[in-house]
């Protein structure tokens, strides 16, 4: 396949230039997408962690209004907060079935499984939980310790409105059905 996806990478460059031919890379069935630049999924993940945020701050601030007057136990309020810490990316991930949300939305990207392509589907509740909670606790433990990421990626961000052109251009439809960069 890296042949052929040598040979596509010219004709993009040629076609939509360096910046998108060195992002063009072929899903695992071989279709092609162009992924989203660096700053584009730094973001997109800011964004949806600082609504993330505000969800969960909302939330606690209705909790804490709502229950002002009654008598709660002491622990209601933390375990509250950490039940909204941990619901919130779960429900904002019910959005994101079709891999985007606010964040994605915005920079014009789209969060794709590394098979083929498709919508992340009923998995986005997990996804939009390791983005959002998981995902900066890594960061944290790797600064830490510092070691680097290791791992198999599952799913991954591509910029929506290039991957469209390129496929396009190169007769690849955007349900999938296309012609495929293959051995």
């Amino acid at each position: 396949m890296t042949g052929r996806l040598d040979i596509a990478k010219e004709q993009v460059e040629r076609a939509f230039g360096p910046k998108v031919a060195k992002r063009l890379g072929a899903f695992d069935d071989g279709t092609l997408y162009v992924s989203a630049g660096g700053w584009a999924e730094l973001a997109a993940w800011l964004v949806d962690f600082v609504v993330y945020l505000l969800c969960a701050g909302i939330g606690f601030v209705v909790f804490a209004v709502a229950t002002r007057n009654s008598a709660i136990p002491d622990s209601a309020p933390l375990l509250t907060l950490l039940g909204l810490l941990l619901g919130v990316p779960v429900l904002y991930g019910l959005f994101f079935g079709d891999g985007r949300v606010l964040g994605a939305a915005l920079t014009g990207t789209r969060l794709v499984r590394v098979k083929d392509g498709g919508r992340i589907g009923s998995s986005a509740c997990w996804a939009m939980f390791v983005r959002t909670v998981l995902f900066p606790l890594l960061l944290v433990a790797m600064v830490l310790s510092g070691s680097g990421g290791v791992g198999s990626v599952r799913r991954l961000s591509i910029d929506d409105e290039a991957t469209r052109r390129v496929r396009e251009r190169y007769g690849v439809s955007h349900s999938g059905a296309s012609t495929k960069c293959t051995s």
